[in-house]
């Protein structure tokens, strides 16, 4: 699989035309939400803009400190993001850390911005995912052809799985089909009307943490601490943070149209 498209005078890489992808959409879709509730178009972009850059460097950050060897022998290549190396949970650390405080300051209801974020977050995950698959990375052990096809794979991605001879299994594709139907289940939930401020974020916290931990269980690129699978324990870790936020939003928080 070519991880770029050669136009003669410059090569893109799939795994940024997919990263764009997913801002522009996932961005689009927060904006939209946020507008019912009165926030400024001008507002919103300016969060976005700042966490998504905030997000692409925490991403990058937390990648590189678990290949601390490699990358202290080649620190150049630590601003070659677009070859591939970003870690979600990094950005999602470091973009969730700039939002808190910003919305502090501007004394705006973090729960119900992150409700709006989340929705365009996790769309925009299902469309990243893609470009790992350009790269041939974030795939599952070894299988045989006759297994893919059993499971229904499209043909292209079973193609794109042979590596070097040896088919994977597409972790990315489990992922990316995962987050497409949380974003399906988080859209119909944002719109119940005993919804309250919270809720969708808590949400977004276990459907995302459950999935990410049993796909994590089958890639042999994971991110380690140790024996331990770092995507794994931080995705328990937002299972139980998810919870505590549906139990706190359900007793604390007010209806959306309360909010409004």
């Amino acid at each position: 699989m070519n991880p770029t498209i050669d136009l003669g005078f410059i090569s893109i890489h799939y795994y940024s035309l997919f990263l764009f992808f997913a801002i522009i959409i996932g961005g689009g879709l927060v904006i939209r939400e946020s507008k019912k509730f009165g926030f400024s178009e001008d507002f919103i972009c300016n969060l976005l803009f700042m966490a998504i850059i905030i997000g692409i460097i925490g991403a990058r950050l937390y990648f590189v400190i678990f290949h601390f060897d490699y990358y202290a022998s080649n620190p150049l290549e630590i601003f070659e993001f677009w070859k591939g190396g970003l870690a979600i949970h990094g950005g999602i650390l470091a973009a969730l850390i700039f939002i808190i405080i910003y919305l502090r300051k501007k004394k705006i209801n973090v729960l119900l911005i992150l409700d709006f974020i989340v929705v365009g977050l996790i769309v925009g995950q299902a469309i990243g995912r893609w470009g790992n698959f350009f790269n041939g990375e974030a795939h599952g052990p070894e299988t045989t052809l006759s297994y893919l096809n059993d499971l229904f794979i499209p043909e292209f991605i079973i193609n794109g799985m042979n590596i070097g001879g040896t088919y994977y299994i597409p972790t990315f594709y489990f992922e990316s089909l995962w987050c497409l139907l949380g974003f399906i289940i988080l859209i119909i939930f944002r719109r119940w009307s005993k919804n309250k401020v919270g809720m969708v974020t808590s949400l977004y916290l276990v459907w995302y943490g459950v999935g990410r931990f049993f796909i994590e269980g089958l890639r042999t690129d994971s991110l380690m601490l140790l024996n331990l699978k770092m995507a794994q324990f931080v995705s328990i870790s937002m299972i139980i943070g998810g919870i505590i936020l549906f139990i706190f939003s359900y007793k604390r928080s007010k209806y959306y149209k309360e909010a409004d």
